[in-house]
């Protein structure tokens, strides 16, 4: 079993949501039940019977896999860690610590073309040994106007990043 995750003190924890799977799974229960209940009331001279019903088995597989989904990502336990040091991306497998004295910029804009949780608000950052940018989606953790306000108080001892226009081709 994995070892716990010590929270370093005086940290701020940015829980992953978990929302959209759970009204993914809960939408496609719901319609397998429906479908299944009014294939099994009504009779369809048309239609194969149900145990050989192809839309049937199709919604069956949605479900399983939209489970399966949720099942992985709440055991992955995502988290976006704070401290006046460090940021730390954190799941049950892995922790990424990113010293914010090896942020080369940091920029907090929107994106255009992606919207999560209805938010479009970004947080993009590059470390000064690092081609790659990181990205943070605001929208995907829980307590976004906080986690703003937490890297706008990083962002104020790292430099600004040039403007981007990101999800522009």
């Amino acid at each position: 079993m994995a070892e716990e995750y010590k929270i370093p003190p005086g940290a701020k924890v940015f829980r992953y949501k978990l929302d959209f799977y759970y009204q993914q799974s809960l939408f496609y229960l719901v319609t397998l039940v429906l479908y299944a209940g009014i294939r099994g009331t009504f009779t369809f001279e048309r239609l194969p019977s149900l145990v050989q019903d192809p839309i049937l088995y199709i919604i069956i597989f949605f479900v399983l896999v939209s489970f399966l989904v949720l099942t992985l990502n709440k055991m992955r336990d995502r988290k976006l860690v704070l401290t006046d040091e460090k940021i730390i991306f954190h799941h049950r497998y892995h922790d990424r610590e990113i010293p914010i004295d090896a942020i080369e910029w940091l920029h907090i804009g929107r994106e255009r073309r992606v919207q999560t949780a209805g938010r479009s608000q970004v947080i993009v950052f590059k470390m000064k040994e690092r081609r790659r940018l990181f990205r943070i989606r605001v929208g995907r953790y829980e307590r976004e106007k906080d986690l703003v306000r937490e890297i706008q108080a990083v962002a104020q001892r790292v430099p600004k990043g040039k403007r981007f226009s990101f999800g522009t081709a």
